[in-house]
């Protein structure tokens, strides 16, 4: 029999107990706003449900709670589904709001170095 080496020993459950548990997943970001975003994945998401997102914004990360506001297919293939899902943020800190309203000011600017100019 093996030595239990636990600090503090376990008390076995006798009744049902559920839980969740949190595994960061890859998704792909088609538009963002301060106010939420859209996203892309493989995988399905409960509408209603509140989710911690990781944004990586150029050279910020950042981590925004939000709330699953619709999830629909997007497309299908053979033998796989991508789901499109809109998120509204539910909680955001004041650092992960500058962030996400100085990466959309960026790539929402015009492109540098254009200009006007006619052809003959």
């Amino acid at each position: 029999m093996t030595e239990n080496k636990r600090a503090i020993d376990r008390t076995p459950v006798t009744s049902e107990i559920l839980g969740n548990v949190t595994v960061l997943q890859p998704m792909t970001i088609l538009n963002l706003s301060e106010a939420g975003l859209q996203i892309e994945t493989p995988y399905k998401l409960q509408n209603d449900s509140l989710h911690d997102f990781r944004l990586s914004l150029g050279e910020r990360s950042v981590v925004v709670k939000g709330r699953v506001v619709y999830c629909q297919v997007s497309e299908l293939h053979e033998g796989s589904v991508i789901y499109r899902s809109g998120v509204e943020f539910a909680a955001i800190s004041a650092h992960a709001l500058a962030a996400v309203r100085e990466f959309v000011a960026v790539h929402n600017a015009p492109p540098s170095g254009v200009i006007d100019g006619e052809i003959s």
